[in-house]
């Protein structure tokens, strides 16, 4: 069996169901876990995001969706050395993958018809059931149910500390820096399964932009800085973006401190296995006094003002 993973999500999954030594093509943004790396990439982007601030990569592809273009590229000749029977793929957002009508005219190259398994997952159990889907596809199914229902129970862990939290601090997260974008499908719900009030997303729905004064007049007492794809480090490299905004000092969450940077890319923007490991995360940051006895994995979470502190101590 031979199978192409065009989204890091599934890629990271069938890592986690065994089926490493299967895949034999990625796309250019599967690093997760390390060995990743070294398939055949047959899938790139026209963006080179450390090349292009938040503002100019918002414009590429925004102009490339009204021109009806995508910002992806298959690589027909990588495709087809990789030879897959089955190739897992999304129409969830143009912004992380290729179209379906570009999947089904790069196949054509391969003189054969893959099974084509379109994933489409908008909250947390959904990514549980992409998981059992993928298990089926594979002949992992048993494999899946396993790691299906272990991070079923993490979830429900978090619901049974949580759930009933009647202090439920307004937490808006930013996906997107310029423009601001206010976080979609799971992430709302992480939210508000953390001990949340997530006024300004909408569970299952995609993530949408925003006004700075939307920002202001839903005063978050805590702000999750996560830009879709970006690391912590990536954020912190535009960070003035939003520090130089005027209402950025008018917000409840910047005058209590409550400012944190996520790392989105392995914990957020992906709908796979390490989604419940963002839940966590948020749940730690929003109520720690009650995830007393979780520790965050290291650079997933990052305090502005103690790091902007630490920086100015530091000179």
């Amino acid at each position: 069996m031979r199978i192409c993973s065009f989204l890091p999500s599934t890629t990271e999954i069938l890592y986690e169901l065994g089926l490493g030594d299967s895949v034999t093509g990625v796309t250019h943004e599967c690093d997760y876990p390390p060995e990743a790396r070294e398939k055949k990439r047959v899938i790139m982007s026209f963006i080179d995001p450390e090349m292009l601030s938040s503002r100019e990569i918002d414009e590429v592809v925004s102009s490339n969706a009204e021109a009806g273009k995508s910002t992806y590229l298959i690589d027909r000749d990588a495709l087809k050395e990789a030879d897959p029977d089955i190739i897992l793929t999304q129409e969830l957002c143009e912004v992380c993958a290729v179209s379906g009508n570009e999947v089904m005219e790069a196949v054509e190259v391969l003189g054969k018809k893959p099974e084509i398994i379109s994933l489409e997952p908008k909250t947390l159990g959904e990514i549980l059931d992409t998981i059992l889907i993928i298990g089926e596809a594979t002949g992992t199914y048993e494999k899946a149910k396993d790691v299906t229902e272990s991070l079923r129970k993490r979830i429900e862990k978090i619901s049974s500390l949580l759930g009933d939290e009647r202090d439920r601090p307004r937490v808006f997260c930013l996906e997107w820096l310029d423009p601001p974008y206010a976080a979609g499908h799971w992430v709302p719900e992480m939210v508000e399964m953390s001990g949340g009030e997530c006024g300004l997303g909408r569970i299952g729905e995609p993530s949408f932009k925003v006004s700075w004064k939307e920002i202001v007049d839903f005063a978050p007492q805590m702000l999750f800085i996560m830009p879709c794809g970006y690391d912590i480090q990536k954020t912190l490299d535009e960070i003035n973006i939003l520090t130089s905004q005027e209402e950025w000092f008018s917000l409840p969450s910047t005058n209590r401190g409550e400012i944190y940077l996520l790392d989105a890319n392995s914990y957020f923007s992906r709908p796979g296995p390490r989604a419940v490991n963002g839940l966590e995360i948020m749940a730690k940051t929003i109520h720690p006094e009650l995830m007393k006895n979780y520790d965050p994995p290291p650079d997933s979470v990052l305090n502005l003002r103690n790091y902007m502190q630490f920086e100015l101590f530091l000179g």
